[in-house]
């Protein structure tokens, strides 16, 4: 048998097993399981918490979005949030303006626009919604260590 052969068969039996096996259970997880080759529906698209600023949970957190920003158009020729939060539609919108932070290019110089680094606002602000977690969180905000760290000193 020549060896372009061998190899063939050799790269056709792992798939050929594979397939047998696609009805094999999948593991259990964080998911629900199921079979690979079982479609599962598509999970529930979570609630949007509720509108309003969410307190930082520590220092240079960028604020979450509390609203909505399914279809908003964000590319390099337009950005639907500066239509709100801009320096000239904030005090008409009554949307929090975008960071002076925003306006500085990497050099550390001021710009008149928002710098290019800082345009695309998800890069770092995410919709803040109302999802029950997949794995516990035990993360505790600066000022709760900053309280407990107090609490051992007077104890």
């Amino acid at each position: 048998m020549n060896r372009s052969l061998m190899t063939c068969l050799l790269f056709l039996l792992p798939v050929a097993a594979f397939a047998e096996n696609f009805s094999a259970p999948a593991p259990e997880g964080l998911r629900p399981a199921g079979t690979l080759g079982t479609v599962m529906p598509a999970p529930k698209i979570a609630d949007q918490a509720k509108p309003g600023r969410q307190v930082r949970l520590y220092p240079e957190q960028p604020p979450v979005i509390p609203h909505s920003i399914r279809d908003y158009q964000l590319d390099r020729f337009f950005n639907k949030c500066l239509s709100c939060h801009s320096r000239v539609m904030s005090p008409d919108t009554g949307a929090p303006m975008i960071s002076i932070t925003h306006f500085s290019n990497q050099d550390g110089q001021t710009l008149a626009a928002v710098s290019p680094r800082r345009y695309f606002c998800t890069q770092c602000h995410v919709p803040q919604h109302d999802v029950t977690p997949l794995v516990e969180n035990n993360f505790l905000d600066v000022e709760e260590v900053l309280r407990r760290s107090m609490q051992k000193e007077t104890d």
